[in-house]
């Protein structure tokens, strides 16, 4: 079916009038969108805009590819839910308010996680694809797989007070193609220097502010309305509202479209990005063990390397020794005895571990697996999830 051929409602027509009647937009732009299918990958803090504005806007068949499920400190920023979807998963927390907004869409739902084994199979499906994830394996893995699969890639990315966007791997009208993830980044940044928003936090309103123009930058690549992104990197600082936008330009050396590509199909992205790389294994103890140590009379000091305010939010009674301060602080942890180090979920607690061991010698540490947020859920529920 040709665009032309699209055919809308009365009260289609009605909800898309002030589209329609924008002279540069019209109806073949409104047409084009309810042709198109877009694929967002998360559903978190810029899928719940990205998500929102799609919807409104009349996008006509929108797939949302997430795992996880919605909680208490999602909401800090995730407007898409509410307090009545905390513990459900979020593909369908999220179709239910998006039915509610627009009934004219269809959806897909993929309640699992983006790999190499279902990225392909999955995304070809699609004529665009919006990323809103938060993590660099995936980022690469979609990058990847649009590029294989001749579609373009909305990027957008936030981390604290600050945000980016651009698209990838679009086709002008010209015939000339963008670059790719992979232009801007070749190599993933060393494991653990970058903190997930989970880690280093984020301001609430920012994606609101980064998903809305990522949802944007998908319109004007479904509608041809404007110019893209494509080609340019923006950069938004909400503390001091400064924008910048660089120049982005196609690598010779990109392994998936360079000169001499090297990357014919997905890989491991895990390892790529150094999560599976070797590195000096440090000991950890799991919830259940933790419990019997307790339970068995052992003398052991639990450290919480958290800061003050989540100590304040939600506590097992550790001593109470910030990462950036374990260091100086090193002698005030016991060198005999097992010593239980946490954080939030694992990550700042084994960073703190291999520094203290590898300056002071430390060899009675023990990292718990998955942090204070395991703990709550498999033995204190009454503590405050956050």
């Amino acid at each position: 079916m040709s665009i032309s051929e699209i055919k809308f409602s009365t009260e289609e027509l009605a909800r898309y009038d002030r589209h329609i009647i924008i002279p540069d937009f019209g109806l073949a732009a409104q047409q084009k969108l309810k042709a198109a299918k877009v694929l967002v990958v998360g559903s978190g803090g810029l899928g719940s805009p990205l998500l929102l504005y799609l919807t409104a806007a009349g996008v006509g068949t929108i797939g949302i590819i997430d795992f996880d499920v919605v909680d208490d400190s999602n909401l800090q920023r995730q407007v898409l839910f509410g307090v009545e979807n905390v513990g459900k998963p979020k593909v369908e927390a999220a179709v239910n308010r998006l039915k509610g907004l627009n009934p004219h869409i269809r959806f897909e739902v993929y309640n699992t996680r983006l790999t190499a084994q279902n990225a392909l199979g999955i995304i070809k499906e699609y004529d665009v694809v919006a990323d809103g994830t938060d993590n660099f394996p995936t980022r690469y893995l979609v990058n990847d797989a649009t590029v294989l699969l001749d579609k373009p890639n909305v990027y957008a990315s936030i981390f604290q007070f600050e945000g980016q966007v651009s698209v990838f791997n679009y086709v002008n009208e010209k015939g000339e193609r963008g670059p790719n993830y992979r232009d801007l980044y070749p190599t993933p940044p060393p494991p653990g220097l970058v903190p997930s928003c989970a880690e280093g936090g984020v301001l609430g309103v920012l994606p609101g502010i980064i998903g809305s123009l990522q949802a944007l930058e998908v319109i004007k690549v479904i509608t041809g309305v404007g110019e893209t992104l494509s080609g340019r990197f923006y950069t938004f600082d909400a503390l001091t509202f400064t924008n910048r936008t660089f120049r982005i330009a196609a690598r010779k050396d990109n392994p998936l479209n360079g000169e001499n590509p090297s990357i014919q199909q997905l890989v491991d992205y895990e390892a790529f990005c150094g999560l599976k790389a070797p590195v000096k294994s440090i000991k950890e103890v799991s919830i259940s063990e933790f419990v019997e140590w307790k339970e068995r009379g052992e003398v052991v000091q639990v450290i919480d390397v958290r800061e003050p305010h989540e100590y304040e939010i939600a506590n097992i009674g550790g001593d109470l020794i910030p990462l950036g301060g374990v260091s100086a602080a090193h002698e005030q942890i016991r060198r005999d005895g097992k010593v239980i180090v946490h954080c939030k979920m694992g990550g700042r607690s084994a960073k703190a571990i291999r520094e203290l061991e590898e300056k002071y010698g430390f060899d009675n540490l023990y990292n718990l697996k998955g942090g204070i947020l395991s703990y709550i859920d498999d033995v204190d529920q009454e503590l405050v999830r956050y």
